[in-house]
């Protein structure tokens, strides 16, 4: 695969991801967020466990006892971010979910300086204070314009970030990404289903009105994207994916103006591209800068 086939597939990628704030902004009007988010991640499980028994087929090594705590410690990262996403979609906009949740760009170096003690690049501390200032911007300048769902959805992007920090270094121990997946998608849709069952109303015909979302989510957003994020980044740089993959805030803001009509004042704009910049710096400038030092 040439580098520009896979930064396609990567765009791609992120194309699906950005419907999928869509899918589950509008599941909300006929099911509730934990029984939509243990739907979603069951569909999720059954349709990346194809990917699973092939990986598995060519493991160099089996799931050790330590492994499998760690899948399911991320797993509860995992819905830790999916719940507190879900829920605060119903009080925030598509728009502001989707660029909002995009901080774990942010978040993850920061994660990795106060609790890994990690000395951060220098770009992730102007970089933080851009994506601070956006949050701002996107308030209209008063935070108490903020609603509960953007405060949720902050929550959401250091849930990301946990999990994403997590899942870097049990897959560079295992080399069995899918494994992983399916373990993580699995503890997901049990946790949520226990929350649902206890706190939520369902019935069939709901699962019916939120079908089409549910299996968009499910099946594309979970299985088919993180399948092509798999294969693009084998075959595209780290700079150039991050790139790439960035752009599903983008896709999640320009799908909500189309298809649900969302509309934000300029400082929300000029908020959402600040934070768009300090996600490409937070994860550009740092190879950038290790491009241009001198051979030793």
């Amino acid at each position: 695969m040439t580098r520009v086939q896979a930064n396609l597939l990567l765009l791609l990628a992120a194309a699906i991801w950005g419907g999928g704030f869509v899918a589950q902004s509008t599941a909300m009007k006929a099911i509730g967020p934990f029984w939509f988010i243990g739907l979603r991640f069951a569909v999720a499980t059954l349709a990346v466990l194809p990917f699973v028994l092939f990986e598995a087929r060519k493991a160099k090594e089996k799931t050790s006892a330590r492994h499998a705590k760690l899948y399911i410690l991320i797993g509860l990262a995992l819905f830790g971010g999916a719940a507190t996403q879900q829920v605060g979609l119903q009080t925030t906009t598509v728009t502001n979910s989707s660029f909002i949740t995009g901080l774990y760009v942010v978040f993850v170096p920061l994660i990795a300086v106060f609790f890994l003690r990690r000395a951060p690049h220098w770009i992730i501390w102007p970089g933080a204070l851009m994506a601070v200032t956006g949050i701002y911007l996107l308030s209209g300048g008063h935070l108490s314009a903020l609603t509960p769902g953007d405060l949720l959805t902050v929550v959401c992007a250091v849930f990301w970030a946990i999990q994403i920090t997590l899942a870097g270094t049990t897959v560079s121990e295992t080399g069995r990404p899918l494994a992983l997946s399916a373990v993580q998608f699995a503890v997901t849709a049990v946790c949520a289903l226990a929350v649902a069952a206890a706190v939520e109303p369902v019935s069939l015909s709901a699962i019916r009105a939120a079908a089409p979302e549910i299996l968009y989510v499910g099946i594309f957003s979970s299985g088919v994207a993180f399948v092509l994020q798999v294969i693009g980044q084998r075959y595209t740089t780290p700079s150039q994916a991050a790139i790439f993959l960035s752009s599903e805030a983008l896709f999640g803001a320009s799908l909500a103006a189309l298809l649900l009509g969302e509309t934000m004042p300029v400082t929300g704009y000029a908020g959402c591209a600040l934070m768009f910049i300090a996600m490409l710096v937070v994860e550009l400038v740092p190879g950038l800068t290790r491009r241009r030092l001198p051979a030793a």
